[in-house]
């Protein structure tokens, strides 16, 4: 699976979990925090919704991810593409 699929993917999600948000806009250096502004519960629906679309888990341990772009690589990572 390519980058630009699965950032196709979470403008999707994103478009559900935060409706407002202008999807012209996101792109892979996007923070999710800051340009986005997702905070800690949305980062949850945001990670379960990924991982039930992909069908993969984000591993436990890691930092949450900064970017769409980290989001991106980590699902890309998990289905070993």
């Amino acid at each position: 699976m390519k980058r630009e699929e699965v950032l196709e993917g979470l403008k999707e999600i994103i478009s559900v979990i935060r409706p407002k948000t202008d999807l012209s806009q996101v792109g892979f250096e996007s923070e999710l925090i800051r340009d986005l502004g997702i905070d800690s519960l949305t980062m949850m629906l945001l990670a379960l919704a990924v991982e039930e679309k992909y069908k993969m888990r984000f591993p436990e341990g890691q930092a949450a991810p900064v970017t769409v772009g980290d989001v991106c690589d980590r699902v890309i990572e998990a289905l070993g593409a």
